[in-house]
Formats: structure tokens, sequence, C-alpha cells
């Protein structure tokens, strides 16, 4: 699968109704994720409730009750306490609970375009809601505004292509700021 050479920005403007052809070339403003749509894929859903904005992107021909690929973006506004090792550990216990037999990478830590982040690997070979296995990348970025997390996920055990997929996706994430020089923003078309 390969990704659309078009970002989008997914701070506030993602979220809050711009999708991939409603963007025209423009300066990005302020803080903003960064983070690619894949190819054949839609929204799904998406809603916005205590500070936290959320959308859920599925290949065409599914639905967020019936996928075998998702992307999540969540955006939680002004949340400057969280951090991501933390949050990601803590998604690392949740998803140990939930599942029997379940296995995570550590979680690396790092800078995405000079932001604390972090990334994690999830399996779990049997959810019990679908009877299927899943597996799960994520990553958290702490924003000088917001905190973000992307994360991609497959129901099945991934082939080493749907891994690299995962992976290169995940990578590709980032957090811009336009008051920023360091840290500027692309021009999106």
């Amino acid at each position: 699968m390969t990704m659309r050479s078009k970002w989008m920005a997914a701070g506030v403007a993602l979220l809050m109704g711009f999708t991939g052809g409603a963007l025209q070339a423009q300066q990005l403003k302020n803080e903003n994720l960064l983070v690619g749509m894949p190819q054949g894929f839609k929204l799904g859903f998406k809603d916005s409730k205590n500070g936290m904005n959320m959308q859920e992107f599925v290949p065409a021909s599914e639905t967020v009750e019936n996928w075998t690929e998702m992307v999540t973006v969540q955006v939680f506004l002004s949340r400057k306490d969280l951090q991501p090792a933390q949050f990601l550990g803590a998604m690392q216990q949740q998803w140990a609970g939930s599942c029997k037999g379940s296995a995570a990478t550590p979680v690396v830590t790092g800078k995405a375009n000079g932001y604390e982040s972090a990334s994690i690997l999830l399996r779990c070979p049997l959810v019990a809601s679908t009877g299927k296995p899943e597996t799960t990348m994520l990553t958290a970025i702490k924003g000088n505004d917001s905190f973000y997390v992307v994360q991609r996920a497959v129901r099945s055990i991934p082939t080493r292509e749907q891994f690299e997929t995962m992976k290169k996706y995940i990578e590709s994430v980032s957090v811009c700021d336009s008051r920023l020089p360091t840290r500027a923003c692309p021009t999106v078309k």
C-alpha cells in the first residue's frame, strides 16, 4: 500500500472537518499534527468531546464496525500534562488487561520534529469481540499546545509488507508549528 503524498493538518484543522481534497494550497497556522491519509481510505468516524478530537479512517469499502485496517487520530486539546511514554505504557497495560496472551514491544522514545514522542507495537492473538487477531502500532507526540496520538491497526497477524507499511506510516507522523522557525510547517497543496 502506498501513502498519499498529500499531507493533512490534523491539529484543529483535520479534526474540524478538513479532509484530503478539502484542503487548498495554504500555509498551516500555529501547531498542527501532520499525518498522511492512506491511499484508498475514507473517514469512517469522527467525534469531539471532553477536549479530545478523534477521527477513524478505514479502507473505502469497509466500516468502523467491520474493518481489516484502521487509522485512528486523537488530539487531546491543551493537554500539556500528558507524557508520551507514560501514555503508551498505560495503553499497553489496558491492552494486556483486555487481551489474554497479548505482547508488546518496549516503548521507544525519541523526537518528532523536536517534539517529545514515543512509539509502541501491540499484538493480540485473539480479540474476544471479533474473534480475530489484532496488531497496532502507535505513536504519541507531546506538542506545546496539545497532545497527539496516531494509531495504525490491522485485524490480522500482519505480513512483512503490512508491518513495513504500518512502520513507515507511524514514522511519518509529525507535528509542526508556524510560530516556531525550527519547527516550521509545510505548505499544504
